[in-house]
């Protein structure tokens, strides 16, 4: 039975689905947010990415589903149109054009701001949920002996400061957390971070959909490679949109104007790109971001720990976003939290902690084992990762033709299978009759039939 209070810090997606998690385990949950937030689908300035192309991959809209039962639908009746992943989206990996198919990985076209929009609404109307906006987090307050944190230090923009009492406090402050400064004051020893420089400039505009685009599809991917780090998506959106997002690594950035953005696109492998960006258009402004680096807190390591707070979603680690992981992993994290907040274990931050380096541990080999492809990028080229990047490569090449290794790679992609279902018997097999040893990247990819 709930019982007890929660105050999750930070409103946006990672911790609305927290709170959601939380409202099984605690029946006072409250979000605390330092925006003012939007009555209608808005960007905020604590999102600054929220203007920019998000993509909720298969697996994590499956868990959205799991925590929000029939927000799938609602979104749908909100006109978020549903895209099969493998057969309406010109894939370009590596510069090889993926044999589209039909598929049951789904994924939504929704902008950042309505699906958090419909999100929040879902949750600020659960029994025992309080969103307080405008108000800053100062700090966390704790017994005397500092072992367990019992709340948190409130700054709100009208009114005097207080403090608001709670058996567990989250952190979901996303990039900007302030885990580490209130832990360090307390006298914690920082968690190990993994950090991976990748230098990512991205472009998002959003642009007037007409059927003749993508060839009718919903969408187009090209990947960035060493020696031509850009890349380029295409993903259809509610209200008859396109959100089209340039990206580029180690000083490659993409313009911001028109004829700038279609040079740029030029270079890519998908001529969908290009043709979009001159035909289209245009919805709004171009808006652009900078992602410095991947950064992985290692909290599972530390030894000591407060009870009472847990750290979570992009706090906990944020990936490059290129690879459209990051709200994905939050929903997962929030589902396992659910789960173990339903049983209140006495160690609930190690269990949490350990639980999340596992989910953790699937999407950013991807990310990293992917990114270390560049040779831009610092880290350990070990054996295994190079011998997995040569082998995903001649799969790229086989995928051209075989549509079932298209699929192995898309369900691993979208974190619906673990990294290693790629060296499955039946896949290797496949992989080593589809494609030569000698297969190398095409300049740019031939425009034929999927």
């Amino acid at each position: 039975m709930a019982s007890g209070s929660a105050v999750v810090i930070g409103a946006s997606m990672g911790g609305l689905l927290v709170a959601r998690a939380l409202t099984e385990a605690y029946d006072r949950v409250t979000l605390v947010d330092r925006d003012a937030l939007p009555e209608r689908a808005d960007s905020r300035r604590g999102v600054p990415q929220g203007r920019q192309l998000h993509v909720l991959l298969a697996r994590g809209r499956q868990a959205f589903e799991e925590l929000l039962p029939g927000i799938c639908a609602e979104l749908t009746a909100n006109g978020v149109p549903s895209v099969d992943l493998h057969e309406q989206v010109h894939w370009y990996n590596d510069g090889h054009r993926m044999r589209r198919a039909p598929s049951p990985l789904l994924g939504f076209g929704v902008s950042r701001p309505l699906l958090e929009q419909v999100v929040r609404q879902r949750v600020a109307a659960l029994p025992g949920v309080r969103i307080l906006p405008g108000c800053e987090v100062a700090g966390l307050t704790t017994t005397a002996d500092r072992r367990r944190v019992t709340g948190v230090r409130l700054c709100p923009r009208a009114g005097e400061p207080r403090t608001l009492d709670a058996d567990l406090v989250v952190d979901a402050g996303g990039r900007g957390t302030r885990s580490p400064v209130w832990l360090a004051e307390l006298g914690y020893r920082p968690a190990p971070e993994e950090r991976v420089p990748v230098g990512v400039t991205y472009v998002t505009r959003t642009y007037r959909r007409e059927p003749h685009h993508l060839e009718g599809l919903l969408g187009a991917l090209t990947n960035a490679v060493p020696g031509q780090p850009r890349g380029g998506i295409v993903a259809v959106q509610e209200q008859d949109r396109f959100a089209v997002a340039l990206s580029g690594m180690f000083g490659e950035e993409p313009p911001a104007d028109d004829e700038g953005m279609a040079a740029f696109a030029d270079r890519l492998a998908a001529p969908q790109i290009a043709d979009l960006l001159r035909t289209a258009q245009p919805a709004g402004p171009p808006v652009t971001m900078r992602f410095p680096a991947s950064v992985r807190r290692r909290y599972e390591r530390l030894r000591r720990f407060p009870a009472g707070y847990l750290v979570v979603a992009d706090a906990l680690c944020s990936f490059n976003p290129v690879y459209g992981q990051g709200m994905t992993v939050a929903a997962l994290e929030a589902l396992l939290l659910r789960r173990l907040a339903r049983r209140r274990p006495a160690a609930l931050a190690r269990g949490f902690f350990r639980g999340a380096a596992r989910l953790i541990d699937g999407p950013w080999s991807i990310a990293v084992g992917t990114d270390l492809r560049f040779p831009e990028v610092p880290g350990r080229r070990s054996a295994r990762v190079r011998l997995v990047n040569a082998y995903v490569a001649r799969l790229h090449v086989a995928a051209t033709r075989d549509a079932v290794l298209g699929a192995a790679f898309l369900r691993v992609l979208n974190l619906v299978d673990p990294p290693a279902r790629l060296l499955a018997p039946p896949v290797l097999l496949r992989v080593l009759r589809g494609a030569p040893p000698s297969a190398r990247r095409p300049a740019r990819a031939p425009v034929s039939a999927g």
